[in-house]
């Protein structure tokens, strides 16, 4: 069996952003753990716009060419790591619009964290996503890499200056990936994963107890 692809994702999008140091450093972790094809997926490059279809991602009637890639995109991916910060006790609006846009592409797959910001290390923004990211039936890993105070540990070139303990929390984080993304693999056989069949005609709509979520 191949390795399982890993999608490590920077969730930052504004310029001068710390996520691309965090990102290169975990980057870095996990081809040297071994265990994953590991691939380095920027938000920035993906550049998807405010949450555009005209239909539930329930459905998978894409309209938008920018979806259809994104899809693809997390339909490949047999695990994740999100690369994030802490905006005003949450998580920033540009990773809540990356998972907005999908559904059944995100299911059964684990997701760890490496998080970073001020005092609390980004703690705040992982436990919000989490409450997001489970009806999806993603699995988010308790082990994670919280990055306190991060810019007092990036150099003079920018580059991050992992502590011993983020060495320590990155290398459990991998272990426990490893671990989920092959016992959640036998439950994503290609009939759930490419989830249900297009609906019949144009007019179809989603669910009703689903319509208003994304209004």
């Amino acid at each position: 069996m191949s390795k399982p692809i890993l999608e490590i994702v920077i969730a930052s999008t504004r310029p001068g952003r710390v996520g691309l140091p965090v990102a290169e450093w975990i980057d870095e972790r996990a081809r040297a753990h071994a265990a994953f094809v590991v691939e380095l997926i920027d938000l920035a490059r993906v550049d998807l716009p405010l949450f555009d279809e005209p239909h539930h991602p329930m459905l998978r009637t894409y309209q938008h060419q920018h979806t259809k890639d994104w899809s693809a995109t997390v339909e490949r991916a047999d695990a994740f790591v999100f690369v994030m910060p802490e905006y005003n006790y949450g998580f920033n609006a540009a990773l809540k619009n990356a998972v907005d846009y999908l559904h059944f592409e995100w299911q059964y797959k684990p997701v760890g964290f490496a998080s970073y910001g001020g005092l609390a290390g980004g703690t705040r923004a992982v436990q919000m996503i989490k409450q997001v990211i489970s009806p999806l039936k993603m699995v988010p890993m308790f082990e994670a890499v919280y990055i306190p105070f991060v810019a007092k540990l990036l150099d003079e070139h920018g580059q991050l200056q992992p502590t011993r303990d983020m060495e320590a929390a990155a290398k459990l984080m991998f272990k426990e990936l490893a671990r989920w993304t092959a016992a959640l693999r036998p439950l994503r056989p290609a009939s759930e994963a490419n989830g249900p069949p297009p609906p019949a005609g144009p007019q179809a709509a989603a669910p009703d107890d689903q319509k208003e979520s994304k209004r």
